[in-house]
């Protein structure tokens, strides 16, 4: 059983960078194909960016493209979202999710397993 545990996020000034990590301390994460979504207040819950399971692979919303990077340490079983030049649009609950299928799933249904969730919430 994958248990995926968030780190980071808060409250955060506008144009500030930012970054998450989520991970799973007993197991290995090298199997899964990686994603963060996102859920701003009164919305559905949004693909922001995948990442494959060895790490060579991205891909990004086109909202979030050129100020997300996601990124993944098989390693420390750990995968990160960096996101640039935060703005109030930015302002959500973040999820990580791990699936077995690619890493350019965008729907949320295709994932097995989630984070706990973390809030970012940028000022203006």
């Amino acid at each position: 059983q994958v248990r995926l545990i968030q780190y980071g996020g808060g409250l955060v000034r506008a144009g500030k960078d930012l970054t998450l990590s989520c991970s799973d301390p007993g197991r290995t994460l090298n199997n899964y194909s990686m994603a963060w979504f996102r859920q701003a207040p009164g919305k559905g819950r949004d693909f922001v960016a995948g990442i494959s399971e060895t790490g060579s692979n991205t891909y990004y919303s086109d909202s979030v493209k050129g100020r997300f990077t996601i990124s993944k340490d098989n390693a420390k079983n750990t995968v990160f979202l960096n996101v640039n030049y935060l703005n109030p649009d930015d302002t959500a609950v973040y999820y990580c999710a791990a699936t077995r299928a690619a890493y350019y799933t965008t729907r949320d249904r295709d994932y097995e397993y989630w984070g706990q969730g973390t809030q970012v919430t940028v000022s203006a």
